[in-house]
């Protein structure tokens, strides 16, 4: 029998073709070659699926998956072992630093990679993204080194297991995120606190350009300038104050975002004493092993080095320039001005004041480096302004 002109079998029901061609090559009637003639196929295409059929009589004819049987880069048990160890030992690290632990194995997978393990076994979790802030308008800076900006603030009070208070004290480089102190105090946080445990700080690694704060005590008043005693002393180090707005942590959003993490990694303990340990333990493990993706994932203790300004044991003395007005700040905070007393702050009580004429009968008040306002005469009675207010 000839070729019967049927249209090739794949642009009609490629499984009923294929069961017809093989009925018709059980029937015995037809020679593979004709067979092939009639279903437009090629010879070996008929040999295969006759083959195909004898081996598997029950689903022989259905398409086989294209898709490799063993793929190149396939994970390895080992691997996906390892990460779910990773992930039992650090329960707080996502696969970005899980990832940078395994960069040295040698069929380390892609980060990718191990975020789907991680997701397959149930153990990460999407979290949603903060609303970015408006930034801020005023001249915070950005830090390009190490020890050009720090970071102080109190992480938030809580109740210990005795019952006691505990408020952490934290510092931090703003760029290598080195955590410089993690200091549990005992709820008295004033200044006579809080200027020893800085001291210890200044004499290990030296002085940063700039401390950031918000403007709460002990950082900062509501007096003239907003110093308060332990800014005043910051100045005398020569150390730049910033504040950030109030209400806008953000500001201040690399600090905060570590002391997110230690509020997850730090269980409350019983005593302030254990309280300690415990920070002490974080904060080895934060600066030493935990990597920061901001850092190529690598720990802070990496890249930070200590400040070459060392802290002087003796604090200089004011000094300003010849063409200034110099005044002593007497203990009730006021100087005496052109016979009449003029309340400047009480955080200045016994420092020298330099006072630069800037236009007549109107000066500019400064202490050390920092201008803190204007002293207006031409007013009956001298007014002093503050600099948040426009030059008078």
């Amino acid at each position: 029998m000839g070729y019967s002109g049927r249209m090739p079998w794949k642009e009609t029901c490629v499984i009923n073709e294929r069961t017809i061609m093989l009925s018709e090559y059980l029937s015995g009637d037809y020679s593979i070659a004709e067979l092939a003639r009639r279903r437009g196929i090629s010879r070996k295409t008929a040999h295969k699926w006759i083959g195909r059929y004898g081996a598997d009589p029950g689903g022989g004819l259905a398409d086989r998956s294209r898709a490799p049987q063993h793929h190149p880069h396939a994970l390895s048990e080992a691997m996906e072992q390892l990460i779910l160890t990773w992930k039992a030992r650090r329960p707080r690290w996502g696969a970005p630093k899980i990832h940078s632990k395994l960069w040295r194995e040698p069929d380390c997978p892609a980060e990718s990679t191990v975020s789907n393990v991680l997701r397959r076994h149930g153990l990460s979790r999407r979290q949603r993204r903060p609303k970015r802030a408006t930034p801020n308008a005023g001249p915070l800076v950005q830090a390009g080194g190490a020890n050009e900006v720090w970071c102080v603030d109190f992480k938030g009070w809580f109740r210990l297991g005795n019952g006691g208070r505990c408020d952490p004290l934290t510092l931090s480089d703003a760029w290598s995120r080195y955590l410089l102190c993690c200091q549990a105090i005992s709820g008295t946080t004033g200044w006579l606190t809080v200027q020893p445990l800085l001291t210890e700080v200044f004499r290990e690694y030296g002085l940063p350009q700039r401390i950031r704060s918000d403007n709460g005590a002990p950082f900062a008043s509501l007096g003239l300038g907003g110093l308060s005693p332990l800014a005043v002393w910051w100045l005398q180090l020569g150390i730049g104050l910033e504040r950030i707005q109030p209400g806008h942590p953000e500001q201040n959003g690399r600090h905060e975002r570590m002391h997110r993490t230690l509020k997850e990694a730090v269980s409350i303990q019983t005593t302030l004493r254990q309280q300690q340990v415990a920070l002490d333990e974080f904060r080895r493990d934060y600066n030493e092993d935990r990597p920061h993706e901001a850092l190529g994932q690598q720990p802070p203790a990496s890249v930070y080095v200590s400040s070459a300004r060392e802290y002087p044991e003796r604090l200089p003395v004011a000094e300003y320039p010849a063409a200034w007005i110099k005044r002593s700040v007497r203990s009730n905070g006021e100087i005496k001005w052109n016979g009449e007393l003029v309340y400047l702050s009480q955080s200045l009580t016994g420092h020298w004041v330099g006072l630069e004429p800037v236009a007549e009968d109107l000066w500019q008040i400064h202490f050390m480096h920092q201008p803190l306002g204007w002293l207006d005469e031409r007013k009956t009675i001298p007014q002093i302004r503050s600099l948040k207010q426009k030059q008078p």
